[in-house]
């Protein structure tokens, strides 16, 4: 057979039963993602005759003899195709994974097809960037600054320095590479909620060929640790075995098999024969807290950091401020209710996996898709007992993480492989394990009581918070603590009491997830700050504005707590509240609607601390090239979080270039140094901050350098221009490093941030809606989130990371929704059944800016990448309420879940 792809010719036949996507990687067109293999996600899109498809779902022999066009060929040798130089200059992407298909798919549209993008582009998911910049780049706007003075790139919109790879399928993400001699890991999991494994047979298993090993819980090392990853360990339970012999969740891995191909793992894994002893299984988590209730891990103690293991807890807390009951008596208005939140998937378009391999000096090297390589690698220094100088991990560009790559799924079971067979070995999930195997938001429980006087001022806020972790504690006690309070400790209010459980059950692991517990109380106390503004007949802005900190106010919600490093670094709340009711009461045109259709307007505001508490480190170094260009090292992760762009604006600014003279290595353990991660809002804000120092003191070297060479006070000397300045005389970058060169001495400077003292951020979010009073449908009217970020280090790519937070919110607040069945099994593993957002559930959201400048950030800034993700689902919650008058304290908000309130209140 023969197969014409991007022009050339390759004679080879594919396997039988063999895909179009897999065909094509392995012919080396990498950029031909694989984001589900089911065709609902649109990343493995290829031009099929000129015609989009999914390569997904063609068998590769129905190519032959058609053309094949993948995202390397779209141009030709003039440059790139008019598609992808629009999707550069509107910067139509973040993380990236899903550009190459997108691209595909824009660039085959006619003009009909152009006024109808949400059904043209149904077919091809973003998960990044809320797709607002897709449609700029379809409409041909350009969104960049390519031409900014030296000197001048910070608070500039420059592109992503792997723009030009992302869009031509050139940028190499975790799979996008050829090994030989590899193996392939598949996974057999526990079709058992709780069980207890009493023999594995093996002899079918190994009889398949190439099979090269299975390994079970007897092949693993019995040491405890936790999938989630701190800087510091004891914020999170050692309750997880790489394999263990008691399962607690259906699609717990059970065993792994080592093989030639993934269909020989595939069936070794049919093959094994496990016999289990079945365990009561918890799948309500009011029952696993209850007296008697069976125990998920009876064994664990606080020596393991677990709060009290016979009570199924992981964590609590408890505290009051002032006197609750009695503040509650005595208050003019009050309001109480429970609210539930649901399990959310990460759904990043790249699946969790890794390579990993052992070189010739014996290092174990692992090439994975994590946002924390520096800390995966200190825990499999530990679980496998190696020097941490025989342990290597990096990430080439990340697929996407949202917090749920804060975590170890797949790096541990990669390690055991490669040390056990000696080969290099590869694992990759697929969209199923993803869903079922991985980590979801915390499901929470969330009683307010809360409580204001005649004048609107809050006497009473009570929070108590039950969070289901599930089968294990990762993130756990973290994810409350958090969730209690920023939440809360926006508002001024005397009389504060906060009660946290977590609880494990039967069910697959919650973990870290973007907002990191706070979406979950907040549409709680937000509801709640509605509800007593509405009793007393106050505006809900002016409610806000009577309640919220202010600089000098302490920021407290109880239990006192042992970290005291928040500050004001810069205060934008009252300006971004002040923004969104503007702009919600700018007059636009509104769609017509039928007297079926109630509106109502809706806000909600947050506050996040923008590191985590106890330290987050980084480390950065740059140093001066031959051509008077900088090398800048740093730890952090790119995964369409933007620290790419941001990191090398900030050394460029600092030493008087531009950003094209900046070339940056990351997120690789062997460059030295240390990265605590990307997360919890610190690529920009901490490993920054390291940045910064480098570049400072190299600018301090620099000088002196000069003024060494004119014989003059390093303090004369300034950066101007790529230049060392003295008065009249100036010498150039260039010369700098080659007297460098020449006294044996290079120029080269170290910087670090340690994360304290920490900042806080703030936004408000602002929907006008319409609600069919018959159907139960949303209809979103206007979309207005303010920020205060500090100074925007860039601000393109900062509205792109609101828009996105917007856009994955409003996902979980509509329709996403992980359905558990009572035996504790994931019934919707799939995207076809979870629905994402696409282009078409998506609302423009107009996003406006606080004036203000961080004295604790990297020059004036604090992340962005979090918390717009935060006040959606409960400015929508209020929205609904407003328009309704009920208040529905259960999202997502479907329409089936809407209608028999709305038809018991309006009828037919």
């Amino acid at each position: 057979m023969s197969f014409e792809v991007n022009g050339a010719n390759f004679p080879q036949t594919p396997r039988a039963g063999q895909c179009l996507r897999t065909f094509l990687r392995e012919l080396g067109h990498f950029g031909v993602k694989k984001g589900c293999d089911a065709g609902d996600c649109g990343a493995c899109t290829v031009l099929l005759d000129g015609e989009p498809v999914h390569s997904c779902l063609i068998p590769a022999f129905r190519a032959e003899g058609r053309a094949i066009t993948t995202i390397e060929g779209l141009g030709d040798e003039h440059g790139a195709h008019p598609m992808q130089q629009a999707f550069l200059d509107a910067q139509g992407f973040q993380c990236g994974f899903c550009t190459a298909g997108m691209i595909l798919t824009c660039a085959s549209l006619n003009q009909a097809q152009r006024t109808d993008l949400g059904a043209a582009l149904k077919g091809n998911i973003c998960r990044c960037t809320g797709y607002r910049s897709i449609e700029d780049a379809i409409q041909g706007k350009t969104n960049v600054e390519e031409r900014v003075e030296a000197g001048g790139a910070f608070g500039r919109s420059l592109p992503a320095p792997a723009g030009p790879d992302v869009v031509r399928g050139m940028a190499r993400y975790t799979f996008d590479t050829e090994i030989d001699n590899l193996l392939h890991i598949k996974l057999l999991r526990s079709p058992h909620a709780h069980a207890r494994i009493v023999a594995i047979d093996r002899s079918a298993a190994m009889a398949v060929p190439g099979v090269h090993a299975i390994l079970t819980h007897e092949d693993a090392p019995s040491v405890l640790f936790s999938t989630a990853r701190h800087e510091k360990d004891w914020m999170d339970p050692e309750d997880t075995r790489i394999l263990d012999d008691v399962v607690r969740f259906i699609g717990q891995k059970v065993a792994a098999v080592v093989a030639e191909s993934e269909g020989a793992a595939e069936e070794a894994c049919r093959r094994l024969k496990v016999d289990y002893e079945i365990l009561p299984a918890l799948i309500d988590p009011e029952q696993a807290m209850a007296p008697g209730a069976p125990l998920v891990h009876p064994d664990r103690t606080s020596a393991n950091r677990v709060a009290d293991a016979q009570r199924n807890l992981v964590a609590e807390t408890h505290g009051e401020f002032g006197d609750v009951a009695s503040a509650l008596a005595a208050s003019a208005v009050t309001y109480e209710a429970t609210f539930h939140s649901h399990r959310v998937q990460h759904a990043a378009l790249e699946t969790h996996g890794g390579l990993a391999w052992l070189d010739e000096a014996g290092v174990l090297n692992v090439r994975t898709s994590t946002q924390v390589p520096f800390l995966t690698r200190r825990a499999l220094s530990d679980i496998f007992q190696l020097p941490m100088d025989k342990v290597r991990v990096f990430c080439e560009r990340v697929g996407g993480g949202f917090g749920g790559k804060q975590e170890m799924f797949v790096e541990d079971i990669l390690a055991l492989a490669a040390l056990r067979t000696g080969r290099p070995v590869k694992l990759e999930l697929t969209r199923e394990e993803q869903f079922i195997a991985t980590s979801t938001r915390h499901p929470m429980r969330v009683h307010i009581k809360a409580g204001a006087d005649a004048d609107g001022k809050l006497t009473a806020l009570q929070l108590d918070v039950l969070s289901n972790t599930g089968a294990y504690g990762n993130h756990g006690g973290s994810v409350m603590f958090h969730a209690v309070s920023e939440s809360i400790a926006v508002y001024n209010c005397p009389n504060k009491r906060v009660d946290g459980f977590v609880v494990y059950t039967n069910t697959v692991p919650a973990g870290a997830f973007r907002g990191y517990g706070l979406p979950q109380t907040l549409i709680a106390v937000e509801a709640a700050i509605d509800e007593l503004a509405r009793q007393l007949g106050i505006s809900p802005y002016d409610m806000r504005r009577r309640n919220i900190v202010k600089p000098g106010d302490p920021m407290l919600s109880p239990p006192e707590s042992d970290y005291h490093d928040v500050l004001y670094g810069s205060y934008g709340l009252d300006q971004c509240i002040d923004l969104v009711e503007r702009a919600m009461q700018v007059d636009q045109p509104q769609p017509e609607l039928s007297p079926e259709w109630l509106t109502g307007d809706g806000i909600a505001l947050t506050m996040i601390d923008t590191v985590p508490p106890a330290g987050h480190i980084a480390d950065a170094m740059i140093a001066l090239n031959d051509d008077g260009g900088f090398d800048l090292t740093v730890g952090t992760a790119e995964f369409g979080n933007g620290t790419s762009t941001v990191h090398r604006q900030i050394a460029a600014t600092v030493l008087a270039t531009t950003v094209d003279r900046i070339r940056l290595r990351q997120s690789d353990t062997a460059h030295g140094g240390h990265d605590t991660g990307a997360y919890g809002s610190t690529g920009t804000f901490v490993a920054g901050k390291a940045t910064q120092a480098a570049a400072m003191q190299l600018a301090a070297e620099l000088k002196v350098a000069a003024a060494n060479a004119w014989l003059c006070d390093a303090g004369t000397c300034t950066l101007e221009g790529e230049f060392v300045v003295s008065g009249v005389r100036r010498i150039s970058f260039t010369e700098l490093a080659k007297l460098a060169r020449e006294s044996g001495r290079p120029l080269v400077a170290h910087g670090n941030s340690e994360g304290t003292p920490r900042s806080v951020g703030f936004n408000v979010q602002g929907f006008r809606i319409a609600v069919n009073k018959g159907t139960g449908e949303i209809r979103i009217l206007r979309s207005v989130q303010a920020a205060d970020a500090g100074v925007v280090a860039n601000p393109m790519q900062c509205r792109g990371q609101v828009e996105g937070g917007v856009a994955q919110a409003l996902g979980a607040a509509l329709y996403e929704e992980m359905v558990i069945d009572a035996n504790g099994r994931v019934t919707n593993p799939k995207f076809r059944d979870y629905h994402l957002p696409s282009f078409a559930d998506v609302p423009r959201t107009d996003v406006l800016f606080a004036e203000t400048s961080d004295t604790i950030g990297p020059l004036g800034a604090k992340s962005m990448s979090e918390s717009p993700y935060n006040p959606v689902a409960a400015a929508l919650g209020n929205a609904i309420a407003d328009a309704t008058g009920i208040r529905f304290t259960a999202p997502p908000f479907k329409p089936d879940r809407l209608f028999p309130a709305l038809h018991e209140k309006f009828g037919d």
